[in-house]
């Protein structure tokens, strides 16, 4: 195999175990780097093996059937990976306050549904940084932190 063959096979097992439906949080100390940066436009950027386990363990919590999934072939070049996904989930457990827009009282029952895109780096067959570009907007809005306006 190609070291974008390995590098695939790795972002595809951290899609899966990290962010699919059972999270298995073993898998960051198994091939996310010690220092790992992870950063989306919804929430602080994270960094650092603890900083993740806290925050997916707070947003899963929050949303105990939060779902992530690849909606395309993964495309690998060098130490990158990007990936198209698509999920979400429903809130239904405790207040969420890691989203930048504002915080999420308790048990809303609101589901969001959104679309993304990341590139993520691998070194040495481990993750040192997951960047990404959501659909914030669409998100929010499906919580109620942010109203849709027409005119």
């Amino acid at each position: 195999m190609s070291r974008q063959d390995d590098n695939k096979a790795i972002v595809g097992r951290w899609f899966t175990e990290f962010w699919g439906k059972d999270v298995n949080l073993a898998v960051i100390d198994e091939i996310a780097a010690p220092h790992m940066l992870l950063k989306y436009s919804l929430h602080e950027p994270r960094r650092g093996r603890d900083d993740i386990k806290a925050f997916m363990t707070d947003f899963r919590a929050a949303f105990p059937d939060l779902n992530f999934w690849g909606t395309a072939d993964l495309i690998a070049e060098g130490d990158y990976v990007v990936g198209q996904w698509e999920g979400g989930g429903t809130h239904t457990g405790p207040a969420f306050g890691d989203f930048l827009i504002g915080v999420l009282p308790s048990a809303t029952g609101r589901t969001m549904r959104f679309t993304g895109t990341t590139v993520l780096k691998v070194v040495d067959g481990k993750i040192v940084e997951e960047i990404g570009l959501d659909d914030g907007l669409t998100a929010m809005t499906q919580l109620g932190l942010v109203s849709a306006t027409r005119g």
